[in-house]
């Protein structure tokens, strides 16, 4: 593959040691749905060179509104097989390990130590706990996005650097189904993309200590700064100057 010809777009942003960087990266995603499909698919499409991918559900016809990475003769079939078979056809340099399983602090340990970033792209808070506290334990950064209806949120973790997500959430809502037009966790999923993409590049995410609140139905975006909880149960051991790696900020 003629990596200039391919990423010749990007290339002129970040210069080819930043493509480099990308090729050399790993990220996992949580979920394949309707914020994992955009994230994977621009994160496959930037370079990024490992893959990782879970997810336990079946594809059905109710997520075709906003689970785009997948198409009516998908129906049925199992995320993982088809996401993995989206990822080869899109760009067929990527390394990719695609789990038909559901995310547990077992499995997740083995995923999120083997990555440099973690794309939160699930649908409950029991999930996404789980996620957080690994992230803090094993000090990797997390991408966080939710969605319902018109509306999202977004920001980015940095264990020991920024609030966890149970510094900003410290109580889950109840479980239930959400409502939800397909143009939000695309908006949402493509955001933490974004996120991504700049850690990996080393370039400082915009959504450290702030919280990103979306609402597509008036077309307004907003920031509020947030701060970490020096109590909270998951992250407030870690001092406020622990980093991930020595580069960032």
């Amino acid at each position: 593959m003629d990596i200039y010809e391919r990423y010749d777009r990007q290339i002129m942003i970040f210069g080819l040691e930043g493509q480099k960087k990308l090729s050399n990266s790993s990220v996992a995603v949580v979920g394949a749905g309707g914020l994992g499909s955009p994230a994977i698919l621009y994160l496959v499409a930037a370079g990024v060179g490992r893959m990782y991918v879970i997810d336990r559900d079946a594809v059905s016809i109710s997520d075709l509104n906003r689970q785009i990475l997948y198409t009516e003769n998908d129906i049925g079939r199992k995320k993982a097989d088809v996401v993995c078979e989206r990822i080869m056809r899109l760009n067929s340099a990527i390394e990719v390990l695609c789990k038909d399983e559901e995310f547990n602090e077992s499995n997740g340990r083995e995923i999120v130590k083997d990555v440099d970033i973690v794309i939160d792209a699930v649908d409950n808070w029991e999930t996404r706990y789980i996620i957080n506290k690994l992230c803090v334990e094993l000090k990797k950064p997390l991408v966080h996005a939710g969605i319902i209806g018109w509306y999202g949120q977004a920001t980015t973790i940095i264990p020991g650097r920024t609030p966890c997500l149970s510094c900003i959430i410290p109580k889950p809502s109840p479980k239930k189904k959400i409502p939800v037009i397909g143009v939000t966790p695309g908006v949402l999923g493509v955001i933490e993309a974004a996120e991504a993409i700049k850690y990996l590049l080393g370039t400082i995410p915009s959504l450290l200590n702030k919280l990103l609140i979306v609402d597509l139905l008036y077309m307004e975006f907003r920031t509020v700064e947030i701060k970490r909880n020096t109590q909270c149960p998951v992250c407030g051991m870690l001092k406020n100057d622990e980093t991930v790696r020595e580069h960032d900020m």
